[in-house]
C-alpha cells in the first residue's frame, strides 16, 4: 500500500471530528432572543466583509494563474496548482469563521451556566478552525500528491500550491487586521475614551464592527496565516528531498516525501486526541484557564514526537531527522511558552506596564515597547537553536522539517488560538444585552486568557515563519543552482558571487531587509485612517440620532461596519501587490543571488520585528485587563485611561502588521521558488 494514503486518511480523520465538534457547538442553547440577535449581527457583517474580500480576491488570483499558465517555464499545471491552493485557503478561512460567528452567543449562553461549558463550547468552535486548517491542507497536497507525483516536475509544481495559499492568507491577514484593529480602535477611542462609556456599550456604533473584526481578522486572517505555513512547511521539506537523498540519510526520494506528509499525519491524530483535553473546573482564576489549555498542546506535542519517531524508524531512514523534528517541535513548545511569559498578566513584564499605567499613558508606552524589544532574545535563541541542531543532524532538508515538526501540533495549537475571538465576541455580546455580573466576569476570564493564547498563537506563527522561510529559501537556492550537490556533499557554483562580502548579496540583504519596516507603516497607517472614519461617523450618530446617548434609540451599528469594509478592502491592496511584485523586480533586475540576500534580510528583519509588535501589543492588552480586574484603580481610573491608550497603540501592531509580516516573509520566498525556473538564468546586473 503507498503509505500516502495514511496522510489522506489524517485528513478524513479531520473533518470527521470538525463535523462531531459542528454538531455540538450547534447543538447548544443560543440563549435569549437579544442574544441571537446580536450574535446574527455580527455574522452577518462578517461574512459579507468576507464575501467582499474574496471577490476582489478572486480576480487577482484569476490575473496571476493566467500569467503562470502562458509563462513557458511555468505552465498549466503550475496555474492550477495556484488556484487550487488558494481556493483551498478561502474555503478552510470560509468554515472556520462561519463556525466561530456561530458559537459566540452560544459560548455567552453557555457562560451562564459555567466557567468549563463557556470554556468547551468557545474551544471547540475554534477547533473547527484549527482542524480544518489542517485537514484540507494535508488532503490538498495528497490530492496534487497522487496526480502528478510521477511527473519528472513534481517538485516545481507544488511551490505554486503554496503561493496560492500565501496571496489569500495576505489579502486575508492585511485585509481582516486594518478592519478589526480600525474598528477596535475607533470603538475604545471614541467609547471608553472620550466619551467615558464602557467597551461593548451598544450606545457606540462602533461596538457590532469591532465584534465582526475579531473574526474576520483573528479567526479567518489567523486560519490563512497558518494554512499557509503548515502547507509551505510540508512543500519545503519535500522539494529539499534531493538533499537528504544525497547524504543517504533515507534510501529514496518517495520516501523523503513520505517523511513529512506522515509527521502531519501523526500531528493531525495528536491534535484531536489534545482537543478533548482541554476541560476545566468552575474556579474564574487565569492560571486554571491557562493550564487547561496548556494540557491540550503539550499532549499533543508528546504524541506528535512519539508518532514522527515511529513514522522515522518504520521507513528506515536516519535517527538525525526525529531529532531535528523534534528541535522544531520543542522550539515552538517553548517559543509560546515565552510568549505568554512576556504578555500574560500572570507574569511580571505586563503586571510592569500596568503600573506605569499609574504616571500616564506615556510611560504605558515605553514600558511597553522595552517590554516587546526585550521579548526578542527568547525568541531569537529559540529559533537559532533550533536551525542550528535541524542543521547539525539533517542538513538543509532537516531546517525545513524542523519547521513541519513545528507545525505538526497545528491543529490543536491554532484552535487555542481561534477560541479567544469566540470568548471575546462572548464578552461583547453579555454587555450589549445587559447579561448579570456574574456572566460578564466568567466572559472577561474566558476573554483575557483569549488575549494570552492569541499572543502565544501570533508568537508561534511567527517562529514557524522563520523557520518555514528558510526552508524554502534553502530550496531556491538549490532550485536555481546556486547550490549543488555532489557525492553528498553540498557546494556553491560561484562563491565570489554567492559572499556576505559580494555587491548583490549586500544589496539584496539590505533591499530585503528595507521590506518589513515598510511593509508594517503601510499596514498601520491604514488602520489609522480606518480608526479615524470610525470616530467621525461615532461621533456623527451621536450627534444626529436623537435619544442615542440616553438609551432609547439604537445606533446604525450597518454604517460602521460598512465604513470598516471599504476602507479595509481598499487599504490592502498596496502592501499585498508590493509585497508580490517586490521579489519578482529584485530577481529578474538584480539576479537571482541578489534575490537571494533579498530574502535573507527580509527574514531577518521580519521575524524580530513581528517579535517586538506582536509582544509590546499584547503585554499592552493584557496590562489593561489586569487593572480592569481590579488592581491600580480598576475601570475607569487614571491608570485605567492610560492603559487603554497603551493598548489602542498596541492593537495595530499585533494584529495587524505583525503578524501579516508572517505571511509577507513566506509569500516571498515561495513566489521565488515557484519562479525558480524563470530566475534561475537571471545573473542580474550586478
Amino acid at each position: 500500500m503507498n503509505l500516502m494514503w495514511l496522510s489522506v486518511a489524517a485528513g478524513v480523520l479531520g473533518v470527521a471530528v470538525v463535523v462531531y465538534f459542528v454538531r455540538y457547538v450547534l447543538a447548544q442553547d443560543e440563549g435569549s432572543k437579544e442574544v441571537k440577535d446580536t450574535s446574527a449581527a455580527i455574522r452577518e457583517g462578517a461574512m459579507a466583509f468576507l464575501s467582499r474580500e474574496y471577490r476582489t480576491l478572486a480576480i487577482v488570483v484569476v490575473v496571476l494563474a493566467i500569467v503562470l499558465a502562458v509563462v513557458p517555464s511555468l505552465g498549466m499545471k503550475v496555474s492550477a496548482a495556484f488556484v487550487f491552493g488558494a481556493v483551498c485557503s478561502m474555503g478552510a478561512g470560509y468554515a472556520g469563521m462561519n463556525m466561530a460567528t456561530r458559537s459566540n452567543g452560544r459560548t455567552c449562553a453557555a457562560a451562564q451556566v459555567s466557567v468549563n461549558h463557556g470554556l468547551r463550547v468557545a474551544f471547540r468552535g475554534g477547533a473547527v478552525m484549527g482542524l480544518t486548517v489542517v485537514s484540507i491542507g494535508i488532503l490538498g497536497i495528497s490530492i496534487l500528491y497522487f496526480l502528478w507525483h510521477n511527473d519528472p516536475n513534481f517538485l516545481a509544481v507544488i511551490p505554486a500550491y503554496g503561493t496560492g495559499a500565501s496571496l489569500v492568507a495576505l489579502f486575508a491577514r492585511v485585509g481582516g487586521g486594518i478592519f478589526t484593529k480600525g474598528a477596535d480602535a475607533g470603538s475604545d477611542l471614541v467609547g471608553k475614551v472620550e466619551a467615558g462609556i464602557p467597551e461593548d456599550d451598544p450606545r457606540n456604533a462602533a461596538v457590532v464592527a469591532d465584534n465582526v473584526g475579531d473574526n474576520v481578522g483573528d479567526v479567518a486572517g489567523m486560519g490563512a496565516d497558518l494554512f499557509e505555513s503548515y502547507v509551505e512547511s510540508i512543500i519545503a521539506t519535500m522539494t529539499l528531498s534531493v538533499v537528504v537523498t544525497a547524504t543517504g540519510m533515507v534510501n529514496s526520494a518517495e520516501t523523503a516525501w513520505l517523511i513529512p506528509m506522515l509527521i502531519a499525519a501523526g500531528g493531525i491524530l495528536a491534535s484531536v486526541i489534545g482537543c478533548f483535553m482541554v476541560r476545566v473546573g468552575e474556579t474564574v482564576e487565569m492560571g486554571k484557564l491557562l493550564a487547561a489549555l496548556r494540557r491540550g498542546t503539550l499532549t499533543a506535542s508528546v504524541l506528535s514526537a512519539v508518532f514522527a519517531f515511529i513514522i522515522i524508524y518504520y521507513l528506515g531512514a536516519s535517527m538525525g531527522l526525529f531529532w531535528a523534528m523534534a528541535a522544531g517541535l520543542v522550539a515552538g513548545v517553548l517559543l509560546g511558552e515565552s510568549t505568554s511569559y512576556f504578555t500574560s498578566y500572570e507574569f511580571k513584564p505586563t503586571q510592569e506596564i500596568s503600573s506605569a499605567s499609574t504616571s500616564g499613558a506615556g510611560a504605558t508606552i515605553i514600558q511597553g515597547f522595552a517590554v516587546g524589544l526585550l521579548s526578542t532574545w527568547p525568541a531569537v535563541i529559540l529559533i537559532c537553536g533550533a536551525i542550528g541542531a535541524a542543521f547539525y543532524f539533517a542538513s538543509f532538508y532537516g531546517v525545513a522539517l524542523a519547521a513541519a515538526g513545528m507545525l505538526s501540533t497545528l491543529g490543536v495549537t491554532l484552535a487555542t488560538d481561534a477560541y479567544g475571538p469566540v470568548a471575546d465576541n462572548a464578552g461583547g455580546i453579555t454587555t450589549m444585552v445587559s447579561l448579570p455580573e456574574e456572566v460578564r466576569e466568567r466572559t472577561d476570564a474566558l476573554d483575557s486568557l483569549g488575549n494570552t493564547t492569541a499572543a502565544t498563537g501570533k508568537g508561534f506563527a511567527i517562529g514557524a515563519a522563520a523557520l518555514n522561510s528558510l526552508g524554502l529559501i534553502l530550496s531556491f537556492a538549490i532550485a536555481t543552482g546556486i547550490v549543488t550537490l555532489a557525492g553528498g556533499s553540498i557546494g556553491v557554483t560561484e562563491p565570489e558571487r554567492f559572499s556576505l562580502l559580494s555587491a548583490p548579496i549586500l544589496i539584496g540583504l539590505l533591499l530585503g531587509a528595507l521590506m518589513p519596516p515598510v511593509f508594517c507603516a503601510m499596514t498601520m497607517k491604514s488602520v489609522a485612517i480606518t480608526t479615524t472614519a470610525i470616530i467621525e461617523e461615532v461621533r456623527r450618530q451621536w450627534r444626529e440620532i436623537p435619544g442615542l446617548m440616553e438609551g432609547t434609540t439604537k445606533p446604525k451599528y450597518g454604517l460602521a461596519v460598512d465604513i470598516c469594509t471599504k476602507t479595509a478592502l481598499r487599504e490592502m491592496l498596496a502592501p499585498s501587490i508590493m509585497s508580490i511584485i517586490a521579489p519578482v523586480i529584485v530577481g529578474v533586475i538584480l539576479g537571482k543571488y541578489a534575490l537571494a540576500g533579498f530574502l535573507v534580510g527580509a527574514v531577518v528583519m521580519g521575524f524580530i520585528l513581528a517579535v517586538v509588535l506582536n509582544n509590546a501589543g499584547g503585554a499592552w492588552d493584557n496590562a489593561k485587563k489586569w487593572i480592569e480586574s481590579g488592581k491600580y484603580g480598576g475601570k475607569n481610573s487614571d491608570a485605567h485611561y492610560a492603559a487603554v491608550v497603551g493598548d489602542t497603540a498596541g492593537d495595530p501592531m499585533k494584529d495587524t502588521a505583525g503578524p501579516s509580516l508572517n505571511i509577507m516573509l513566506k509569500l516571498m520566498s515561495v513566489i521565488s521558488l515557484m519562479l525558480a525556473p524563470v530566475l534561475m538564468h537571471f545573473n542580474g546586473i550586478i
